[in-house]
């Protein structure tokens, strides 16, 4: 069953497509998936190549657009665009802390999640390509995991590729867990270097505020328990191209003199409290390390134990001396199992992955090796939450694939740089440029 309506300059249809739980299974369980037709209005009725898009992620669903903003105008002028809902996101049987008690404990909770990685969204990718294509291959544009996704894609399936574009999304091909955030910290604090130097301001501000998480038990309006650890967690915004405004902005107003003294005001609560709920996407939490899953080793919470190796992250160490308070970025951590209201129930479940030793590998090198899908990559020259060191690794793994090194943008250029980034990689893929 389908639905379509109009927006400004474009006309939408949902799609919904039953597919596997278990690919290797085709008889089994199924599951649901939603993704949203976009094509512009003047090209409705015309034969329109198709692009598909895999969002970043895990555990986020398609971008929801209003009209042709950002790179979706620039796609539309050629392409009929599939806005995906990966399996477990928005309106694709939804995976949360209130659907997920309906497989069973922990143990099945885990079980079942294991069948929502990169494998899994490539296969459900193939299953409904004919439907969507009648068998014609696509274009896909990957952002961030998405571009994960789509080097699966090009290592498993590539024959359903017409061309493969990937913005801030090339993994490293062999990098454990820990591998990649041993090499985050260090990013990591280069942007909070850089933040302060900015708004050096901050550097007084996010101290006072750490302190007073130190020393209080605060609780923000929904449960989430707002932690000195939690709010260095803050940090991921330094990765968008306006992150570090809009830290700077919730920072300045963060206290308000009340008759008992000063406390966090509610305004600054309530934005904090949006900006860590995982609620609208728990499977970040939960698959976040499992993403880098690919032999017999655990993951084992590796953003943590890593962490231990840059003391300089602690809080209660960095407000004992006078240094600045360092903020994190893209890490998910065993802690916020116990401080998000929306992640408690699903903790032995994060614990039971964090444990698994039998991910199987995601990539093909000898395929990647063979490559004959044209394929253009954006790589933002200090990206925050992929390393331009593995990701230019990869690039070289992968025959033909050309690649955009700019420093230009941030982690989300394909959102900001409206039309732009979406236009030279494309460009790429076709040796126009």
């Amino acid at each position: 069953m389908t639905d379509s309506y109009r927006q400004p300059g474009v006309r939408l249809t949902d799609r919904r497509f039953t597919v596997p739980l278990d690919h290797d299974d085709p008889t089994g369980e199924t599951i649901e998936l939603y993704a949203r037709e976009v094509v512009a209005s003047d090209q409705a009725g015309q034969d329109v190549p198709w692009l598909v898009y895999l969002q970043g992620g895990p555990g986020f669903g398609a971008h929801r657009f209003v009209g042709r903003s950002a790179w979706l105008d620039r796609a539309l002028k050629e392409f009929r665009v599939l806005l995906l809902d990966q399996r477990g996101t928005g309106a694709s049987t939804p995976a949360n802390r209130q659907t997920l008690p309906l497989r069973g404990g922990p143990a099945e909770q885990a079980d079942y999640l294991t069948r929502f990685r990169a494998d899994s969204i490539v296969r459900d990718c193939e299953a409904i390509r004919p439907q969507v294509t009648g068998g014609a291959p696509w274009t896909v544009l990957g952002q961030s995991f998405g571009g994960f996704c789509t080097v699966t894609y090009l290592s498993t399936a590539p024959e359903g590729l017409a061309a493969a574009v990937i913005t801030g999304g090339l993994p490293s091909l062999d990098a454990h867990a820990e591998d990649v955030y041993r090499a985050a910290y260090p990013r990591i604090e280069r942007k909070v270097a850089a933040h302060y130097a900015r708004y050096p301001q901050d550097v007084e501000r996010a101290r006072r505020i750490a302190d007073h998480l130190l020393t209080h038990d605060v609780v923000l309006p929904g449960g989430h328990r707002l932690t000195a650890e939690a709010f260095q967690s803050l940090g991921i915004l330094l990765g968008t191209g306006d992150g570090s405004h809009r830290l700077h902005y919730l920072l300045e107003d963060a206290f308000v003199r009340t008759p008992g003294g000063w406390e966090l005001s509610d305004t600054f609560q309530e934005e904090v409290r949006g900006l860590l709920s995982y609620a609208a996407h728990p499977l970040y939490a939960l698959l976040h390390e499992a993403i880098y899953g690919q032999d017999a080793r655990p993951t084992a919470w590796a953003a943590e134990r890593v962490r231990a190796e840059f003391p300089q992250f602690d809080a209660a160490k960095a407000l004992a001396g006078d240094g600045p308070l360092l903020f994190t970025g893209e890490t998910i951590h065993p802690w916020m199992f116990d401080c998000d209201p929306a992640l408690r129930p699903l903790k032995e479940t994060a614990e039971l992955l964090a444990a698994r030793t039998d991910f199987t590998p995601l990539y093909d090198r000898d395929r990647l090796a063979a490559n004959e899908v044209p394929v253009a990559a954006a790589v933002y020259h200090d990206d925050m939450y992929v390393d331009a060191g593995h990701s230019l690794a990869t690039a070289r793994a992968i025959r033909g694939l050309r690649t955009w090194v700019t420093d230009e943008f941030e982690h989300d250029g394909v959102r900001a740089g409206g039309p732009r980034v979406l236009d030279r990689l494309l460009a790429l893929t076709r040796d126009e440029v």
